[in-house]
């Protein structure tokens, strides 16, 4: 069997997940993104954090165009395809079925933003198109300075379809989104922390140091008041004032009533 395209290599509550095609810039293909949403399976809840990173010189250059285009990559990757996967193809199926399609491409990045976790992705080198939405896909996002964040899908007549778009108006607000998308210019490491789409930015020789320290601070504190946080984070620009101060009640409730051993 063929090395597999997304290495997953764990340590205690940590899960390390890599994409693994170097010689092509990890570009991506339906294949990596069964790897992908099966990985997010089989993640088990004693994970605590996700950290998510491409081997070698980039994160990903998004999404490999010669599969894209019915033909075989050239690394010999994602060789073991069971469904259509050209763009042609894709866009020649009834719309039920391309659109079911589709909705497992998504399950790929989806997992990453599980209640239970916090992800992050260690951004080196390029991340376009697809690169660019699974570091979306990622709650934080820490980037080495030679970072260059780039949506290209609007250069081959597409759309960002796998989660992006909604994490880059959160992050970023609809004018910055809009211009990111519509332009498929590329945003570098600086802009990137200036806007809010990076976490924070470090020194290509300090990447790993950054995410593992990042990943500590995490992992210092309760994992229940880490998931109830989050939880009331990334659902704040949803609610009212009043819904999210009950929400915050109910939460801390909770809290205290673990804390104190007094609940259910």
């Amino acid at each position: 069997m063929a090395d597999p395209d997304v290495r997953v290599d764990r340590d205690g509550p940590v899960a390390t997940v890599t994409l693994c095609r170097p010689r092509v810039l990890n570009a991506q293909t339906p294949q990596m993104w069964a790897q992908l949403r099966a990985k997010g399976r089989e993640m088990g809840g004693d994970i605590r954090v996700v950290v998510v990173r491409g081997e070698g010189r980039a994160f990903s250059a998004g999404l490999d165009l010669a599969v894209a285009r019915g033909e075989a990559p050239a690394d010999g990757g994602g060789s073991d395809a069971a469904e259509p996967t050209s763009l042609a193809r894709i866009g020649a199926l009834p719309d039920e079925e391309a659109s079911r399609l589709i909705a497992g491409f998504q399950e790929a990045f989806a997992w990453l933003r599980r209640p239970d976790l916090i992800s992050i992705a260690a951004v080196q080198g390029h991340a376009i198109g697809a690169g660019f939405q699974l570091a979306l896909a990622c709650d934080l996002r820490v980037c080495a300075d030679d970072a260059q964040f780039t949506m290209a899908e609007v250069t081959l007549g597409l759309v960002p379809d796998l989660g992006g778009t909604k994490r880059l108006v959160e992050l970023v607000g609809y004018g910055r989104a809009l211009d990111i998308c519509v332009t498929g210019r590329r945003v570098d490491a600086e802009e990137a922390v200036r806007i809010g789409l990076a976490t924070s930015v470090v020194p290509r020789d300090r990447l790993d140091e950054a995410v593992a320290e990042l990943t500590a601070r995490v992992l210092a504190h309760p994992r229940d008041a880490v998931v109830e946080i989050k939880a009331l984070l990334a659902a704040a620009a949803g609610r009212s004032f009043a819904d999210q101060e009950r929400a915050e009640r109910e939460a801390q409730i909770r809290r205290l009533r673990d804390l104190m051993g007094t609940g259910e």
